[in-house]
C-alpha cells in the first residue's frame, strides 16, 4: 500500500490581486531643488523655459514650472513624479561686476574661514573661547597692516617723501600744491600730512560703508520666531557648542549617544547681527586710530626735537587718547563672541557709535595738531613706519604660533582622524590670511615707491629720489621667489603620485567595463581623471607646507630687515659676488612679482564675476569663504547662507504647515547640499522627520567636514542622518569635489551610493553608438540612480499610489540642480 503522499508546505501569502485597494498616498509629494556654485537659471533646473517665481526676490527666490503653481490643490495630477521647486540663490553670491572687488578682501575672508576651522572640543570651553579671541585679534591686526599700507602709501611715499623731494615732485604736476619749493600754505609737512591723510581715512570709511550695507541686507534679517536675550549667557556662547561631540572609538566614529542640537542647528547661529555691528565699530575705530596715530606720530617727535610754536604737550595728549582708544578697541574685540544659543536681538548702541566716533574725533585732532604752523619743519628720510609693519608681522606670527598651540590642544582632547592637519588647519589658513595681505599691501607700497621714482630703485641708495617704502616689504617680497621654488618639490611629487595612481587604476577601470573590449586610449583617459579628482584629498598638506614655508621664512624677513636696515640688495654688499647676485636677483624678481600678481589678482577676479565659466572654475573656493558668517573680521564679504538657509528652512517649514500629509525630499548638488543640510538643522524636529534629503556631488564630508569638524565633523553629520526621516548620498569617484559622507552608525545606515559609475558606457554599443562623457561633478541628474535613490526616499516617506513607485524607476529627475 502506497504511503500518503506528504502535505504541500504552506503556501506564501497572497500578494494582492489588481482588483484589491491599493495604498493611498498620504498628501503631494515636493521635491526642492538647490543648485551649486556658479549658479544655474531656474528654467535649466527645471528644465522647463516657462516658470514662475513661487515666493522670494530678484535675488533669491523660489521658482516653478508654470503648470505646477497649484500643484498642492490638485494632486491627481502628480501621481508618478514630484512637484519640482527651484530655490535659485546665485543672486546672493555674484551679479554686478563691481563685486568683484570683494576679492580685495579676500584676506579678511580667508581670516574669517580660520575662525570656523576649529577642531571639535568636548569640556574645553575656556581653551575654546581663547581660539576664539586670537582669531578675532589676527583679524584686527590685517586691518590695521591694510590702513598702515594705505598710510604708507599716501602719507609718506607720496606727501612726506616725493612731495618733499624737488626731483620727484617736479616730474608730478599734481603734487605741485604740496611741493615744498612752491612754498604754499599746504607746503609744511604736517599739512601735507593732514591732506594725504584723506586718503586711507576715505578707505576706512568706505570699508565701514560697504559693511554696513551688507550688514543691513545680510546679517540683520528678521528671523521668523524671535527669542529674547538670554541673560544668564552675557557674553555670547560662540564657543559653546552644546556638550561637545562623545569620545570617538578605534575607527575613529562617535559612540552611541543622545543625539544633542548641532552648532548649525541653534536659534542664533544664523543672525550674527550684534557681533557684526561690534566688530565692524572696532575694526573701523583700528581704521581710524591707525591714521591718527600717523599723522600725530611725525609732528609730535619735530615738537619733541625742536622749540617750536606748538608745546610738546599737546601732542602727548593726543597719542595718549589714541593709546586709550586703542586699549578699548582691543577689549571690545576680546570681550565678547557670537551668540547662537540664542537670537540675540539686541544691539549695543552707545558702542557702535561711541567707538568709532571716538576714533573719529582723535583723528581729526591729530589733523589739527599737525596742521599748525611750523615753519623751520622740514622732511626728510621716510615716516617712521619701519616700526609699525616689524611688530605687525611679529605679532601676527606670536598669535598664529599660539592659535597652532590651542588648536593641538582642542585635537588631543577629541581626536578625529579625518580632521586635516592633526587640528591645525585654522593656524595654517590663519598664516594664509597674514601672508595674502603681505602680499597685497606691499604690492601696492612697491608698485606706487617704483612709479614715483622712475628710473632709481627705492631703497638702493642710488639715483634714486626717494627712500621708497619700510625695508620689511622689500624683504617679505624678495622670499616670494624662494618660496615658489620650495612649492616645486611637493608639485612634482604629486604630479609623479598621480601618474602612478593613474596606472595603478588602468586595470581596475577595465575589470569595472568588462566583458567590453578593453580600449587603451578610452582606459588611461577614465583613470587620468580619476586620479586628477583624488588630488582634493592631498590639498590639506599641500596648504600645510606653503603655510609653514610662510611663516620661517617670513620670521627670516623680519629677522633679516631688523639687523640690517637695509633692502636685501643692499645688505648684502661684500658678502661675495653669487651672494650679492641672487640678493639682487631675488629683489627685484619678488618686487615685480608681487606687483603684477596683485594686478592679475584684481583683473581674474573681475573676470570672474563677468564670465560665468570662469567663476565656475574657481566659484568653489569662494562660496566656501563665504558661506560661514562674518565671525571674526567685519570687513569680509557677506555670508550669503544668512540669507539662503533660512530662506530654505523657511520654504521647508511653510510647506509642511500648509500641506499636512506632504511628503518632502530637499535635493542639493554641490555647494547646494551643505545649504540643504544647514537649513535641514534648523527645522524643528517633527518637521525634520516629515524631510527627505537627497544630496550628489556633495563635500560636506570631504571637504567641510574635514576642514571644520566642529561643525561637519562625524558627530554633526550623525546628527544630521538621525534626525531627517532618510537620506541618500550619490558620489562618483570622477567627482573632485563631491564624495561620500561616511555616516559611522551600526548597522550601517547605507546613506552612501557609490561610487556611480562614469561614465555610463565604456565604448561604442548599439545602445549608446556614440562616446558617452566623463561627467565628473556634474550632471547627477542623469545617471539612473538618482531616479532610483529619490523613488526610494519617497517610499520611505509613506505610501504611494499605483504604479507611481515603477514609473519613478523609468523617469529622469524633475529638473536639474547643478552648478
Amino acid at each position: 500500500m502506497a504511503s500518503a503522499a506528504p502535505p504541500p508546505p504552506p503556501s506564501p501569502p497572497s500578494s494582492p490581486s489588481p482588483t484589491s485597494p491599493s495604498p493611498q498616498h498620504t498628501g503631494t509629494a515636493l521635491e526642492l531643488l538647490v543648485h551649486g556654485v556658479g549658479g544655474t537659471t531656474p528654467q535649466e533646473m527645471l528644465d522647463d523655459p516657462r516658470t514662475v517665481r513661487v515666493t522670494g526676490d530678484e535675488t533669491a527666490a523660489v521658482y516653478r514650472r508654470s503648470e505646477d503653481v497649484d500643484g498642492e490643490k490638485h494632486p491627481e495630477r502628480y501621481r508618478d513624479e514630484p512637484v519640482a521647486e527651484a530655490y535659485c540663490w546665485s543672486g546672493l553670491t555674484s551679479g554686478n561686476s563691481s563685486r568683484a572687488l570683494w576679492l580685495l578682501l579676500l584676506p579678511f575672508m580667508v581670516v574669517n574661514l580660520a575662525h570656523w576651522m576649529r577642531p571639535a572640543a568636548t569640556g574645553r570651553s575656556r581653551a575654546v573661547r581663547l581660539y576664539g579671541v586670537l582669531v578675532r585679534l589676527l583679524a584686527l591686526s590685517l586691518t590695521v597692516l591694510l590702513t598702515a599700507a594705505a598710510c604708507e602709501v599716501a602719507l609718506d611715499l607720496v606727501a612726506w617723501q616725493c612731495a618733499g623731494a624737488d626731483a620727484c615732485a617736479g616730474r608730478r604736476s599734481w603734487l605741485g600744491f604740496l611741493s615744498e619749493r612752491q612754498g604754499g600754505w599746504w607746503s609744511q609737512p604736517g599739512r601735507r600730512l593732514a591732506v594725504a591723510a584723506v586718503v586711507p581715512a576715505a578707505l576706512v570709511g568706505l570699508l565701514w560703508y560697504l559693511s554696513n550695507r551688507t550688514w543691513s541686507a545680510y546679517e540683520s534679517q528678521r528671523p521668523l520666531d524671535e527669542q529674547d536675550f538670554d541673560e544668564s549667557d552675557p557674553f555670547g556662547s560662540e564657543e559653546a557648542h552644546g556638550p561637545g561631540a562623545p569620545e570617538p572609538d578605534a575607527e575613529g566614529c562617535p559612540r552611541p549617544t543622545v543625539p544633542v542640537r548641532p552648532a548649525l542647528g541653534r536659534p542664533g547661529f544664523w543672525y550674527g547681527r550684534r557681533i557684526v555691528a561690534r566688530l565692524r565699530a572696532a575694526h573701523t575705530a583700528a581704521g581710524f586710530l591707525t591714521v591718527a596715530a600717523a599723522v600725530v606720530g611725525a609732528a609730535a617727535r619735530h615738537d619733541r626735537g625742536a622749540d617750536g610754536p606748538v608745546p610738546a604737550f599737546f601732542g602727548a595728549v593726543v597719542e595718549a587718547g589714541i593709546a586709550v582708544c586703542a586699549l578699548v578697541t582691543i577689549a571690545v574685540v576680546c570681550r565678547r563672541g557670537r551668540s547662537e544659543r540664542i537670537r540675540d536681538t539686541r544691539l549695543d548702541a552707545a558702542l557702535i557709535t561711541c567707538l568709532p566716533g571716538s576714533a573719529l574725533a582723535l583723528l581729526t585732532l591729530a589733523v589739527v595738531h599737525a596742521s599748525w604752523s611750523r615753519p623751520d619743519w622740514q622732511s626728510s628720510g621716510s615716516l617712521p613706519g619701519e616700526t609699525t609693519f616689524r611688530l605687525l608681522a611679529l605679532g601676527q606670527g606670536l598669535l598664529v604660533v599660539a592659535l597652532a598651540v590651542v588648536a593641538r590642544v582642542l585635537h588631543r582632547r577629541t581626536p578625529d582622524p579625518r580632521t586635516v592637519l592633526r587640528g591645525l588647519g585654522g593656524p595654517t589658513v590663519a598664516m594664509l590670511a597674514c601672508a595674502l595681505a603681505g602680499v597685497m599691501t606691499g604690492g601696492v607700497a612697491q608698485r606706487v615707491a617704483d612709479w614715483l621714482d622712475g628710473p632709481g630703485t627705492p631703497g638702493m641708495g642710488h639715483d634714486t629720489d626717494i627712500p621708497g617704502p619700510p625695508v620689511l616689504l622689500s624683504w617679505q617680497a624678495s622670499v616670494i621667489p624662494v618660496l615658489l621654488l620650495l612649492l616645486l618639490v611637493p608639485v612634482v611629487l604629486l604630479i609623479v603620485r598621480t601618474a602612478r595612481t593613474a596606472r595603478r587604476l588602468g586595470p581596475v577601470v577595465e575589470a569595472e567595463y568588462a566583458p567590453e573590449p578593453a580600449d587603451e586610449g578610452r582606459t588611461r583617459r577614465i583613470a587620468r581623471i580619476r586620479a586628477a579628482a583624488a588630488l582634493t584629498d592631498s590639498a590639506p598638506w599641500i596648504v600645510g607646507v606653503v603655510s609653514a614655508a610662510t611663516l620661517l621664512l617670513g620670521t627670516g624677513a623680519v629677522v633679516g630687515s631688523w639687523r640690517s636696515d637695509e633692502v636685501p640688495g643692499r645688505a648684502a654688499d661684500g658678502a661675495g659676488p653669487l651672494l650679492e647676485s641672487l640678493a639682487d636677483a631675488a629683489q627685484s624678481t619678488g618686487s615685480w612679482l608681487i606687483g603684477f600678481g596683485f594686478i592679475l589678482f584684481v583683473a581674474g577676479g573681475r573676470r570672474a564675476y563677468k564670465d560665468a565659466s570662469a567663476r565656475r572654475t574657481i566659484g568653489i573656493l569662494w562660496d566656501v569663504g563665504t558661506f560661514w558668517p562674518r565671525a571674526a573680521h567685519p570687513f569680509a564679504p557677506p555670508c550669503y547662507a544668512e540669507r539662503a538657509v533660512p530662506d530654505l528652512a523657511s520654504r521647508m517649514s511653510a510647506w509642511t504647515a500648509t500641506t499636512p500629509r506632504g511628503r518632502l525630499v530637499i535635493s542639493g548638488h554641490s555647494q547646494g547640499s551643505v545649504l540643504a543640510a544647514s537649513a535641514v538643522w534648523q527645522l524643528p524636529d517633527a518637521t525634520r522627520r516629515r524631510v527627505a534629503l537627497l544630496t550628489y556631488g556633495s563635500p560636506l564630508e570631504r571637504l567641510y567636514g574635514r576642514w571644520f569638524p566642529a561643525y561637519f565633523g562625524s558627530e554633526p553629520l550623525l546628527g544630521l542622518h538621525r534626525s531627517v526621516h532618510c537620506w541618500r548620498n550619490l558620489w562618483r569617484a570622477t567627482d573632485p569635489i563631491g564624495g561620500p559622507v561616511r555616516i559611522c552608525a551600526d548597522p550601517d545606515p547605507g546613506v552612501d551610493r557609490g561610487p556611480l559609475k562614469d561614465p555610463q558606457g565604456y565604448g561604442r554599443t548599439t545602445k549608446l553608438p556614440l562616446p558617452e562623457p566623463i561627467l565628473g561633478h556634474s550632471d547627477y541628474q542623469a545617471d539612473p540612480a538618482f531616479a532610483e535613490a529619490r523613488a526610494d526616499l519617497l517610499d520611505a516617506l509613506g505610501p504611494l499610489v499605483p504604479r507611481q513607485a515603477e514609473s519613478r524607476l523609468q523617469k529622469g529627475s524633475s529638473g536639474r540642480s547643478s552648478g
